[in-house]
């Protein structure tokens, strides 16, 4: 048994300490576990030992704090021996949408060699159907004293467990939410739930490894395709001069009509990259996931050929792009349509100055930071000097906004909060 674990405590590596995986650690081990925490960013394991954050996640700085200060929580780069791994990776897109599962058959590489027979690893990451045999492949080609038949010393158990949490509110739903669990081999999805029930208050709803996998994408495909139907809306209203928000509120009053609100795009990295896996799973199947896909992909793109236009008609224009984040009130610039936004403005508008406001961060993203036209700043005075509002992100703070502060200015809602 590990330093450190009890059979009171047991003991979990979690690899990969993201947005995902450090608030995972961090409730498992304020809720009877031994936890260290693997990633190779040595900046933010620095960050964590030192009972930081480094990303915002509301009460999640508290937790991170109290563990370690317990002794119950530390962070490393390297790879420990425990009883119990959680995988908590990216998953990206290659080219042409394929899944990327390089970081999964990195981290089943590190694994492999500290395995001793009867540990339990758990891929959390979305993954695509068969991500998780993907995972135990890797781990027994470098390990083929080890064995997936169930009951033997040498036997090492594998399931996935899909996050379902929403950024924002990721320490209340690791509680709270129901568990999908997936076994691939016997009794791993039992001792998944085992583990995970010193936290989950949710029901366990017990599957096979490939339909978990599968269920989390349908989770985010299903918001995928609704969101496009209302940013398709949202366009076929444009062109007919409709107010698109009114239209969804009446339409919505119909008692079995609920039309989501459309926006500059999808971001983040569970809908803007999940209904891919389907699609590149099954392309000949799906040609609707991937139909609003394309949508939700196009729309920055609807965005910026309403505001190009106008900017070029004025000389030094000057344009306030409020958010850079994928949702309101986070700081997670993944996959992000305002983030891109900016971006393109930037390079289509090289003699404009664009004041980027985004309350939840410090700094802007790399690619914006060598824009030289390109400013992060404050929400009041990028209004005032801007001749071209565009509201992408609607953070607490532009919900609340003065509106006569936008008298005389060019306005772009994409989000309908001041509409």
């Amino acid at each position: 048994m590990p330093t450190g674990s009890t059979p009171e405590r047991p003991s979990v590596a979690v690899i990969g300490l993201g947005y995902i995986g450090l608030p995972t650690a961090a409730v498992l081990a304020s809720s009877g576990a031994e936890v260290i925490g693997v990633d190779i960013n040595a900046d933010a394991v620095a960050t964590i030992n030192s009972g930081l954050v480094p990303f915002i996640e509301p009460d999640m700085e508290t937790t991170v704090a109290g563990t370690v200060a317990q002794g119950h929580l530390r962070a490393t780069t390297e790879t420990p021996h425990a009883d119990n791994y959680i995988v908590a990776v990216p998953t990206p897109f290659k080219d042409g949408h394929k899944p990327d599962l390089s970081y999964i058959e990195t981290a089943g590489k590190q694994i492999a060699p500290l395995l001793k027979g009867n540990e339990l690893v758990i891929l959390e990451s979305t993954s695509p159907p068969g991500a998780t045999e993907f995972l135990a492949d890797t781990i027994l080609a470098a390990r083929p004293d080890l064995t997936l038949e169930p009951g033997t010393a040498s036997t090492v158990y594998f399931a996935h467990c899909p996050e379902r949490v929403l950024p924002g509110r990721i320490m209340i739903e690791l509680r709270t939410n129901d568990r999908i669990v997936g076994t691939l081999n016997g009794e791993a999805g039992e001792r998944a739930r085992d583990l995970y029930q010193l936290f989950c208050e949710g029901e366990f709803l017990m599957t096979d490894a490939r339909t978990a996998e599968l269920s989390k994408l349908t989770e985010n495909a299903y918001r995928d395709v609704n969101i496009a139907f209302a940013n398709e809306l949202s366009m076929i209203a444009d062109g007919l001069d409709i107010n698109v928000w009114e239209l969804i509120e009446l339409a919505n009053h119909h008692p079995r009509v609920n039309i989501l609100q459309p926006g500059p795009g999808v971001g983040g990295h569970c809908i803007a990259v999940d209904p891919w896996f389907i699609v590149a799973t099954s392309p000949e199947a799906s040609s609707l996931i991937k139909t609003a896909r394309e949508v939700n992909d196009s729309k920055p793109g609807f965005v910026l050929d309403k505001v190009i236009p106008q900017a070029k008609r004025i000389s030094g224009v000057k344009i306030a792009a409020l958010g850079l984040a994928f949702k309101p009130n986070i700081d997670d610039l993944r996959e992000s349509p305002a983030r891109q936004i900016v971006n393109r403005l930037a390079d289509k508008l090289p003699e404009a100055t664009i004041l980027a406001v985004e309350p939840n961060i410090d700094e802007l993203p790399s690619e914006l930071e060598s824009r030289s036209n390109v400013t992060l700043t404050e929400t009041v005075g990028a209004i005032e000097e801007a001749d071209i509002v565009l509201l992408l992100v609607d953070h607490n703070e532009f919900v609340n906004l003065d509106q006569s502060i936008l008298a005389q200015k060019i306005v772009h809602d994409t989000r309908g909060v001041w509409n």
